[in-house]
């Protein structure tokens, strides 16, 4: 899923809303290797430094862009006022075509990969980014390379290169298709993700942001009302089933210090109405019956803070402490077709955001039978990506609704997320809900392992 073809992520969209708005843009869809294709890992795949190709494969589709993008009409004088008064203001600057990066859940996820790569670095690749549900922070453990030997070893014995001098160059060497029928067992084909190896990722991307070591360029950044729906277990019914997933579930992997755990249980109480989804869109005050559990709702607040929010909420506090513009937000609409009580869960915000009104790729269209106020909340957001990759700016588009007030730019003191809602008009809050809980999980990064 996302992949070039996949029609739910198509751009035209988006661009055709950036003329309209006055603020024309272009856009470019980039593949790259997944699964061992694009993260093996291993001693010798470490040591021919060839982890995390996959990110490496997006980076170098961001360097052709730079060097290829006018000749598919990109906008050169555009671009040759902006270097001619750079070269004006300082001969020593590096010039660069002004692009933004941006994705959703893992291509946010790449995003800040290249936000903090290189030990953050700035390559002049990209001048803003935007990040859909996912962040600089992974919503993963960033495993080394001992986590993955192991299995590298066995995907070698499979393959019959465990006595070769070069157990890469051995796996090289294989048919296309030996090789991947061998990846395509369940031994093999999942489970291979970025890895901190030095390089790419030079250390855990929490440490790299509390020390600075980011490249500062704007952002948008924001994530949906109730990810948790998403990524909790179910069958939570009693404190030790959450206690049990905290230590055991894909996301954590680790077992917590049992100090944060009891920190953690208190900052997420047993008390409905704190949990998601929220009680006024699930109509009520309720305990979940099975195959949720009586405290489903409970561990939905934590899982969803801990893979997405509370990381979006540090990236944001950390761009605005470094003086650079950061525009947060909370997805707060449900499409059609989404079950109660699943409510506000991730993927939602796609469909709105690229404007996709006929519904193309989806099994029911997210906006069938909906009021027009779900295709105004689409256009609303469509036109303020594009209003931002164009100016770096989600506001003062041309026919920009005049009942929505402007998106804040996100401040350490006052820090605001724009909420977009179809059954209200969209709307600025303060960023402080669940405050214990988020800080409790960003703080401890370190203890996530990333």
């Amino acid at each position: 899923m996302g992949g070039t073809p996949d029609r739910r992520y198509n751009l035209s969209f988006i661009v055709e809303n950036s003329v309209k708005i006055g603020r024309p843009i272009m856009a470019a869809s980039i593949a790259y290797r997944l699964g061992p294709f694009g993260f093996l890992n291993g001693d010798d795949v470490q040591g021919a430094g060839q982890t995390n190709i996959g990110l490496k494969d997006q980076r170098l589709a961001l360097h052709w862009i730079q060097e290829n993008i006018a000749g598919f009409g990109g906008d050169a004088e555009k671009v040759q006022s902006t270097l001619d008064l750079a070269a004006r203001l300082s001969p020593l600057l590096t010039y660069y075509i002004q692009v933004t990066i941006w994705g959703e859940s893992a291509g946010a996820a790449s995003v800040g990969f290249h936000l903090t790569a290189y030990n953050g670095r700035d390559d002049h690749l990209f001048r803003a980014a935007i990040m859909e549900s996912g962040n600089p922070v992974a919503y993963g453990p960033l495993n080394g390379t001992d986590y993955y030997q192991p299995r590298y070893a066995a995907l070698v014995a499979a393959a019959g290169c465990d006595n070769a001098n070069s157990t890469l160059a051995c796996l090289r060497q294989l048919p296309l298709f030996v090789l991947n029928n061998i990846l395509n067992t369940s031994d093999f084909n999942t489970d291979w993700n970025p890895t901190v190896d030095g390089d790419f990722i030079a250390r855990y991307t929490s440490l790299q942001m509390a020390d600075g070591d980011f490249v500062h360029v704007p952002i948008i950044d924001g994530a949906n009302s109730d990810e948790g729906t998403a990524f909790s277990p179910t069958g939570i019914n009693t404190t030790a089933d959450l206690v049990y997933y905290l230590n055991t579930t894909t996301t954590t992997q680790y077992a917590l210090p049992s100090s944060l755990i009891t920190a953690l249980l208190a900052a997420y109480p047993d008390i409905p109405d704190q949990g998601i989804p929220s009680s006024q869109t699930l109509g009520g005050d309720i305990r979940l019956g099975p195959p949720y559990g009586a405290q489903y709702r409970r561990s939905a607040a934590y899982f969803g803070d801990e893979v997405f929010i509370a990381n979006r909420r540090y990236t944001c506090l950390t761009w605005a402490a470094a003086n650079v513009s950061a525009y947060c937000y909370r997805f707060n609409a449900i499409p059609a077709g989404i079950p109660w009580p699943i409510e506000v869960t991730h993927f939602q915000e796609v469909a709105f955001v690229m404007n996709n009104l006929q519904g193309l790729g989806y099994a029911v269209d997210p906006f069938l039978n909906k009021t027009q106020s779900y295709a105004d909340l689409s256009d609303l957001m469509s036109c303020s990506w594009a209003s931002f990759v164009a100016e770096l700016t989600p506001n003062g588009w041309k026919g920009r609704q005049g009942a929505v007030g402007e998106w804040p730019v996100y401040e350490v003191g006052a820090p605001m997320d724009f909420v977009f809602d179809a059954n209200v008009t969209s709307f600025a809050e303060p960023d402080t809900w669940r405050e214990e809980g988020i800080r409790l999980i960003y703080e401890n990064n370190v203890a996530y392992h990333r």
